[in-house]
């Protein structure tokens, strides 16, 4: 799989320990998540299909 270079919510770069690269839950896009933003629960939406996640 492909990895993301940005977290989807902030724009933060993925380089930092935590940070996670997964599949859109609906439509298999890639998304990228920052260890920050998971920890805050932060939502993020798939720019391909609109799902919004935690």
């Amino acid at each position: 799989m492909q990895k993301a270079e940005k977290c989807i919510s902030c724009g933060k770069g993925l380089l930092e320990k935590g940070s996670t690269t997964f599949l859109c839950p609906s439509c298999s896009e890639i998304i990228g998540r920052c260890a920050s933003c998971r920890e805050q629960s932060v939502k993020y939406v798939c720019l391909k299909c609109g799902f919004t996640g935690p």
